[in-house]
């Protein structure tokens, strides 16, 4: 059985050369090739990919929301990231949205075809150039303070174990009995007290340092 895939990439000529790549691999059926990612739920809902290849910046809506929002309807869909690895952070994003696989934009033709059966037969294919890199930030905080509280206050803590548990800022909020504004607060001093940029570094760290 052929393995459908669907692709969604801002740039038309890599769209066509990845779509052409797709449709001659002889093990794969091209169900959707669009630039417009706000139509992906019901791409879904009317072809049911088994892998979709998503570009990291799309238009209206980023590759990183529109795997949320996808993963959220369509679990059982297979979502492989396509970057030029030019912020790490948005890897983390990705992969705390759903993402299973990530692959350099320059990765050659008959890497993408085996990555997406690979990724189709249960597997988690990743660039090696990406791999190490998420090996360097899971490592560093293990060898450095590891044992460091960052003197967290209670309701910091609290508002940690909110994001650990996938909770977007709203529902923090309510969750804790706060204002939207106070929990953008809390996140900010979190990240100063923790040395980190992003959502899902604190929830990295988080969980390695097991902090809350």
């Amino acid at each position: 059985m052929a393995i459908k895939v669907s692709i969604y990439k801002e740039n038309a000529t890599q769209l066509e050369r990845l779509s052409r790549l797709i449709r001659e691999s002889g093990n794969c059926e091209l169900c959707t090739a669009s630039t417009n990612v706000l139509s992906i739920i019901d791409d879904c809902r009317a072809v049911r990919p088994d892998v979709i290849l998503m570009d990291m910046d799309m238009p209206a809506m980023s590759g990183i929301e529109a795997i949320r929002l996808v993963k959220t309807v369509y679990s059982e869909v297979n979502v492989m990231i396509l970057t030029i690895f030019d912020d790490k952070n948005k890897i983390f994003d990705a992969m705390y949205a759903g993402a299973t696989g990530f692959l350099l934009k320059t990765t050659s033709p008959a890497q993408i075809i085996k990555a997406i059966e690979e990724l189709y037969q249960g597997g988690s294919p990743m660039s090696s150039i990406i791999a190490r890199k998420i090996l360097e930030l899971l490592i560093k905080p293990i060898n450095g303070t590891k044992h460091n509280d960052y003197k967290l206050t209670k309701r910091e803590r609290e508002v940690l174990q909110r994001l650990l548990k996938g909770d977007s800022y709203k529902m923090v909020a309510e969750a804790c009995s706060i204002s939207i504004g106070t929990v953008y607060s809390h996140i900010n001093n979190i990240y100063k007290k923790l040395h980190i940029n992003s959502k899902s570094e604190a929830v990295i760290k988080t969980i390695l340092e097991h902090l809350v």
